[in-house]
């Protein structure tokens, strides 16, 4: 574990490969600061799989992960509905992002390109969470303190959501603020429950990890593999 350090983790790989280790599963941290590792790896003759978080283009054999893009759309689209019956076709909504992550930032790119299509809806703001809890409940009171009179937020991760539910609960906006994101938890199971969390999307790092050492098993066999594979996900509600 990397504690959230690319540089650890390009370290952690390095030992890997002077352990002579046969494949490397990665999820990367920094997806162009792990690359001179993934290529240090592949001139080993170690394969790599990358998982989640989407690498450039380089020597790594598969992409497991989530179509984030995509699944950004998904959630905006389930918005749109919501919008569309329960709150009278318009809506004002502020994101609660990690700017420092590449995924949450593509997470966020198909939600607010399919919200751009509808302008009846506004994005009052764009706040950095930093992929700490913490972090993303004081940016997230933030963002409610500057636009009072938003009515809901999208969170583009698990630490985005936290934070999010934590700054509604402290501030008292659950009947004001209706949150939609990324990655259940307890806290979202009950946000849902009370009625203030809408949708959340819900992604499998089980299929994900059941796939990416498919990949692995079938390359030392000497199969062809995918060079991206698309785990799909869930909208719960």
């Amino acid at each position: 574990n990397a504690n959230n350090d690319p540089t650890a983790q390009n370290n952690a790989i390095e030992t890997y490969i002077q352990q002579g280790v046969a494949g490397l599963i990665v999820v990367a941290i920094d997806t162009n600061g792990i690359m001179s590792a993934v290529i240090q790896a592949a001139n080993a003759g170690i394969p790599v799989v990358a998982v989640d978080a989407i690498l450039p283009d380089g020597p790594q054999i598969s992409q497991v992960g989530v179509n984030n893009y995509g699944a950004g759309v998904l959630i905006a689209n389930d918005f749109l509905k919501y919008v569309d019956s329960k709150m009278g076709g318009k809506a004002k909504i502020g994101i609660v992002g990690a700017l420092n992550s590449t995924i949450q930032n593509v997470r966020q790119k198909g939600f607010t390109d399919t919200l751009a299509k509808n302008k009846r809806v506004k994005v009052v703001g764009v706040v950095d969470g930093r992929n700490i809890s913490e972090k993303a409940m004081g940016a997230a009171e933030n963002l409610f303190t500057a636009n009072p009179s938003m009515n809901a937020v999208y969170a583009t991760g698990e630490p985005a959501l936290i934070g999010a539910i934590a700054a509604t609960e402290a501030q008292g906006l659950e009947n004001d603020i209706k949150i939609f994101g990324w990655d259940l938890t307890s806290h979202s199971i009950n946000g849902i429950d009370r009625g203030y969390v809408i949708s959340v999307v819900q992604q499998s790092p089980y299929n994900m990890g059941v796939y990416a050492v498919d990949v692995l098993n079938n390359t030392f066999n000497g199969k062809s593999v995918p060079r991206v594979i698309d785990v799909p996900v869930t909208l719960v509600t």
